[in-house]
């Protein structure tokens, strides 16, 4: 992945400014839509290019924002569609089920504050679009508060760039490592949730087995 975020980067160096302006663009929308995409890196280098004056912040920090915006309602639009085929554990097997599953016990938690604390919370951002398209949410609300949420972390990140300069890799250093944190907190507790349904699943088969009532009736039938 460093390998392509640097040769990305290279490539940029040599655009005219109006296709970087469309590069930061389409790479807000696709980090939303295939999350490996690097995203927050390229807005910081576009906060990087603006303090030296080949771009300006605020179109950089408008067009992530709007990208950015525009890939978690795609993603929600997907949830609101296939939201059963989703929830099928036999359909689309490659989507990490437990990590949405955890996602839809956060939105049942925090409600539109998940929404709104989407983009601080790196590799979780497509699945809580998902899930937020699965539970029907209110289309309106939700463009909203992934606006307002993409608006503010945009602005972080882009201002680091900016103010950085030539050290604006550092901000990739310390994204990477919160990036890893959230990773493993989700991880952590998709892993407590399996578990935990794994348990109170033997624990409901074992109190059947255990009922006499159902024993006795068992012994009724036959």
């Amino acid at each position: 992945m460093i390998d392509v975020l640097t040769g990305l980067i290279e490539w940029m160096e040599g655009l005219p400014p109006l296709l970087m302006y469309g590069t930061i663009l389409l790479i807000a929308f696709g980090e939303n839509v295939v999350p490996p995409i690097p995203g927050d890196m390229i807005v910081v280098f576009g906060g990087y290019l603006a303090g030296t004056a080949t771009l300006n912040i605020w179109i950089v920090i408008a067009l992530s924002t709007i990208g950015g915006t525009l890939g978690f309602m795609t993603m929600f639009i997907l949830g609101n569609r296939l939201g059963g085929a989703i929830s099928d554990p036999a359909r689309l097997r490659r989507l990490p089920k437990d990590q949405i599953q955890v996602g839809k016990e956060w939105l049942q938690r925090w409600g539109f504050g998940l929404i709104a604390a989407n983009r601080f919370l790196s590799g979780t951002r497509s699945i809580i679009s998902l899930v937020a398209g699965m539970a029907h949410m209110h289309p309106g609300r939700v463009l909203l508060f992934s606006a307002i949420s993409a608006a503010v972390w945009t602005c972080v990140i882009a201002w680091l760039g900016y103010f950085l300069g030539d050290n604006y890799e550092l901000v990739g250093h310390y994204l990477a490592v919160y990036g890893k944190i959230i990773f493993w907190l989700v991880f952590a507790v998709a892993v407590a949730y399996a578990a935990r349904r794994y348990v109170r699943r033997r624990a409901a088969l074992s109190d059947t087995a255990d009922d006499p009532v159902s024993t006795g009736s068992t012994h009724e039938e036959e």
